[in-house]
């Protein structure tokens, strides 16, 4: 798979977070023309300027999810520099630490919050995979990837609006899947679990870090590039028969009733 995606031209966005600029470095080193889309521009031309720098091909377009314009304007650049779109990796979301703070329990739910966390991660996914399809059906083929979450999966107490809207993201992924894939599209969605970026290290309380810890079956916490590999494999044609589909990367902690994998410490003779 090292040159899997020779020739293709991705849109990341979120681009230049941690699981952004990880995926845009991993689907450049596969051959891919990388669209690095962030609110924070100039952390997207710093990274496209990297790329550049390592032989890959790449621009930086300034992005704000929550403005129609801005991501219609996303499109006309990436078109203009490439004159195609094959992928689109839909990651970014609303999840400032201040956002964070704020998105409790529905019995606490402030309604400002509630729409602001919808309008990015859902209203501003769909418009990327509106926009999108309006190119790839035209070139009958195409991949969207969209990041929901492992919590879209299970109850929390806290986080009610971003875990409600990427529940939404996997029954956008399905619904574009079955109604796009006669015309050689394909729609997936990656579900992450709690990763090691440098920001959830630093900005996370220890304890939390230390419960998802204890509930991931792998012996690791998975980092951004574990991500970004699962994304990279949808996106290539190693992958074409997969759509529809919502892939947990979250080292198990979805798959089994928290709690329960400590009991490996009664029984496994460690």
């Amino acid at each position: 798979m090292v040159h899997s995606l020779e020739g293709k031209v991705a849109i990341v966005t979120g681009g230049s977070g941690g699981i952004g600029s990880a995926t845009c470095r991993v689907l450049a080193e596969r051959g891919a023309a990388v669209v690095v889309a962030d609110i924070a521009a100039e952390r997207a031309e710093a990274l496209a300027g990297e790329l550049k720098a390592a032989g890959g091909r790449a621009v930086a377009v300034a992005l704000d999810l929550g403005e129609e314009a801005s991501v219609k304007a996303m499109f006309a650049a990436t078109l203009k520099a490439y004159g195609r779109l094959d992928i689109i990796d839909n990651n970014a979301a609303l999840l400032t630490p201040e956002m964070a703070q704020r998105d409790l329990d529905i019995g606490r739910m402030e309604t400002d919050v509630w729409d602001a966390v919808f309008r990015v991660n859902v209203r501003g996914a769909m418009l990327c995979c509106r926009e999108a399809l309006a190119i790839m059906e035209g070139q009958r083929s195409g991949v969207i990837i969209n990041t929901a979450s492992n919590l879209a999966l299970q109850g929390n107490v806290i986080q009610a609006a971003y875990s409600a809207s990427k529940a939404a993201i996997i029954q956008m992924t399905r619904s574009i899947a079955t109604s796009h894939g006669h015309l050689g599209i394909r729609c997936n969605a990656v579900l992450p679990g709690l990763t090691g970026s440098r920001s959830a290290l630093e900005h996370l309380p220890p304890r939390l870090l230390e419960i998802v810890r204890e509930e991931t079956l792998t012996p690791y916490l998975g980092d951004p590039m574990d991500i970004a590999h699962t994304v990279a494999f949808l996106a290539s044609d190693e992958a074409r028969y997969i759509t529809g589909q919502a892939i947990a990367a979250d080292g198990g902690t979805s798959v089994h009733i928290p709690g329960y994998a400590r009991l490996r410490e009664l029984f496994s003779g460690e």
